[in-house]
């Protein structure tokens, strides 16, 4: 059962930024579009950075801008990549929140007003939500990644816990955050950012507030290059030596392979 809320319907509630980086998502930003329009909190602007799609990703966003303010759409000059065009709309976001949602992934109707509403009655700076996984079909694929009841520094700087499709933080108390403008693994640093700057844990939701996309050929779905933007994360990000790095690598390892899947379940 979701977590018992007071929906929020008017504009004296918190203003919630949605970010959504865009490049030829055709097939899935309408329903992107329309779980957002589904919120039972309704106080939020979606701000879409399109980066120079070459499908009709950007007509379908504009017919839907047209009809509903709270949505507006930008365009790069030029393709720069998804941390670019977080950052590019961090910059311009007004909302006290923050949140994210990249545009082949669905919210859930609550998730915003379960999430504001948990934050708020417990001072919280950052959180995030247990989500689903699905197919490209968007069929589900009875699979859960359970959110951490806390997360801290610590354990979050081994393995990235925060689905950024889940993921929440409050401008007013750690100010805005930007990714490295870096090919993969940019969430997991804006996340390990916010926790460090909110100076406590980031508190986890257990309810199943999103649905990420598994998508053939993936960056995510290929473990090798995984490894080598792991590696790639405290060296360059980071920024320690390369015994560190290895160091560092058998530790994520170690909390990917033995630790995490107690988080996950399947059935």
């Amino acid at each position: 059962m979701l977590l018992e809320v007071k929906k929020k319907h008017t504009n004296s509630a918190p203003l919630v930024s949605i970010i959504t980086p865009l490049y030829n998502a055709e097939s899935f930003i309408e329903q992107t579009l329309k779980s957002v329009q589904a919120q039972s909190y309704s106080h939020w602007e979606h701000i879409i950075i399109d980066d120079v799609s070459t499908d009709g990703s950007a007509a379908i966003i504009s017919s839907h801008a047209a009809k509903d303010g709270r949505i507006s759409l930008h365009t790069n000059s030029e393709n720069q990549g998804a941390a670019f065009s977080r950052n590019h709309a961090t910059q311009i976001a007004k909302g006290d929140y923050i949140a994210f949602l990249d545009s082949d992934d669905l919210w859930h109707p609550e998730k915003l007003a379960t999430q504001i509403a948990f934050m708020q009655a417990r001072d919280c700076a950052v959180s995030f939500t247990s989500y689903l996984h699905m197919d490209e079909a968007g069929n589900p694929l009875n699979k859960r990644i359970k959110a951490l009841p806390k997360l801290s520094y610590k354990r979050q700087h081994s393995n990235n816990y925060i689905g950024n499709l889940t993921g929440v933080y409050h401008v007013p108390s750690i100010g805005k955050i930007m990714a490295p403008n870096i090919r993969k693994r940019q969430d997991w640093a804006l996340w390990l950012s916010a926790i460090e700057k909110s100076g406590k844990p980031a508190l986890g939701i257990q309810e199943d507030l999103a649905w990420y996309r598994i998508r053939a050929n993936s960056i995510s779905a290929n473990k090798v290059k995984l490894v080598q933007y792991n590696f790639r994360f405290y060296r360059a990000f980071l920024g320690y030596s390369w015994l560190k790095s290895v160091g560092w690598l058998l530790r994520f390892f170690w909390e990917y392979f033995i630790v995490r899947p107690k988080h996950i379940e399947t059935w």
